[in-house]
């Protein structure tokens, strides 16, 4: 094993592992490497593993991995914390660059000079109904793809929500075949103050648990809301732990249009550690 320099990095709660693909290389990391640097007990502890590749003057790749060790094509947390880490440590000249992932190329760029940044994210399809039976408490189910599948389950009390369970059950359903999606559960919630009025709780695929925030499955439950008539477009919406996010964009006909995320991309510590593969 050799030294590896790590960033521990948060996106409101969802946090991640970052490299500095400079130093080393997606080849590197298998999927037991992985999971050894995102375990709570005995590695790092994350939700996810980036690695940050400089692609010219102002690109960054940025290649994520759930903390299974499957790879995935989009986070939008990860690429929060991607855009604040890759300015700070110089992968890109500015504070705007295009971040490049398995799911397309992302503008975006670091707000003010604490740890916020917006993605502009790639149009996509409106949230479709689903045809699931419904619990009670549940309104309607959703599908979308917002980089990665999302379902989004409008619900009467997302605290007494069985996320887990729940979560779980519709993330195999054969209504998100063949890959699964991760399950964000939407509710009433004026707890959070400042004019927010709703909050998402999220079971995510490859992590196959509660994460403390989703940002693209915070954005597909936003134009899901939006689409019938429940909120305006922007609007803020808070993760379950009261970190807000921002979502702004347009509806035309059956597309979400110029969909814009923001949120946290926090640091919130450096290191060395022996956690790369023997």
């Amino acid at each position: 094993m050799r030294p590896v320099h790590f960033y521990k990095m948060t996106g409101s709660g969802n946090d991640f592992v970052a490299l500095d693909g400079r130093e080393t290389t997606v080849a590197d990391w298998t999927p037991e490497a992985i999971r050894a640097a995102c375990d709570r007990r005995t590695g790092v502890g994350a939700d996810g593993l980036v690695i940050l590749t400089p692609e010219g003057r102002d690109g960054v790749r940025m290649t994520f991995f759930n903390n299974d060790g499957s790879p995935a094509g989009m986070c939008g947390n990860a690429a929060l914390c991607s855009t604040r880490l890759a300015h700070r440590i110089g992968l890109v000249a500015g504070t705007e660059m295009s971040l490049y992932t398995e799911s397309g190329t992302l503008q975006t760029r670091c707000v003010g000079p604490g740890w916020m940044a917006e993605l502009l994210l790639n149009d996509f399809d409106l949230p479709a109904l689903v045809d699931v039976p419904l619990r009670p408490g549940e309104h309607w189910v959703t599908r979308c793809t917002v980089g990665v599948p999302h379902g989004v389950v409008l619900v009467d009390d997302l605290a007494s929500t069985d996320v887990v369970g729940r979560g779980r059950e519709l993330r195999r359903d054969p209504a998100f075949a063949p890959g699964g999606a991760n399950i964000n559960f939407v509710g009433r919630d004026s707890s959070t103050g400042g004019g927010v009025a709703w909050r998402v709780r999220t079971y995510e695929r490859g992590v196959e648990g509660e994460t403390m925030a989703c940002g693209t499955g915070t954005v597909g439950a936003a134009f899901a809301l939006a689409e019938r008539g429940l909120v305006e477009l922007p609007v803020r919406i808070a993760s379950w732990h009261g970190n807000v996010f921002s979502v702004a964009g347009r509806i035309e006909g059956r597309r979400a249009v110029g969909p814009w995320l923001c949120g946290e991309g926090r640091m919130v510590f450096e290191g060395e550690g022996l956690i790369s593969p023997s």
